[in-house]
């Protein structure tokens, strides 16, 4: 989810047991860029949602799933301190649009492993599709005092203030650091993120 981790429909996969692809892009330029580079369920592709309503779940709860979330549940009763459990239920949770129970399995591991750069990511992804973008900007910015690589990190931050917070020069910013970071980013359909910059610079969509 951030394994290295991917935006509303799509960020990237930590676990070999549920390893995740970043989603195609979907709707619009910006709101669909995703970094060819990262391989993880947490990068950002969709708009925001509207204001005050919450995205409606989009994958079902298959039997197979509702089962591997009911094992992950069991363990991290059983010894709350197995941080992969958590992650791993986290991760379930986050797969089947259970925003809520994400972030508190999410909170678990971190309060384990408060420098994990990646849950940090996800659970800001998590944030974001519930409605929070406030806290999933914190949860991004956490994530990159941590690791100022992060490159996801800065991607998501972007979305976030670019379509849910209409903070245009801040998502440009947020941009430029990561095209500081790898100046050879690019979207999906090759057109690099510096190029996306400068066309919002000159005031671009």
């Amino acid at each position: 989810m951030a394994k290295q981790t991917d935006v509303t429909n799509g960020y990237v996969k930590k676990s070999s047991l549920l390893l995740a692809c970043l989603i195609s892009v979907t709707v619009g330029f910006l709101g669909g860029i995703i970094l060819s580079a990262y391989k993880s369920r947490s990068a950002i592709s969709l708009p925001a949602p509207v204001s005050g309503q919450k995205p409606a779940p989009s994958q079902a709860l298959s039997d197979e799933r509702a089962g591997v979330i009911e094992v992950l549940k069991r363990e991290t009763a059983q010894n709350p301190s197995n941080i992969k459990a958590w992650i791993e239920l986290g991760n379930n949770y986050f797969d089947t649009d259970q925003f809520e129970k994400s972030i508190q399995a999410y909170e678990q591991a971190l309060a384990m492993d408060p420098n994990n750069s990646d849950v940090l990511t996800d659970m800001g992804v998590m944030y974001r599709r519930s409605g929070q973008p406030q806290k999933a900007i914190a949860a991004f910015d956490k994530a990159i005092a941590v690791d100022p690589r992060h490159e996801t990190s800065h991607f998501n931050k972007g979305i976030v203030l670019m379509h849910d917070l209409n903070d245009r020069e801040g998502a440009m910013k947020a941009w430029a650091d990561l095209v500081r970071i790898n100046p050879l980013a690019k979207s999906p359909t090759g057109i690099l993120i510096k190029d996306m910059v400068d066309k919002l610079k000159q005031g671009g969509n």
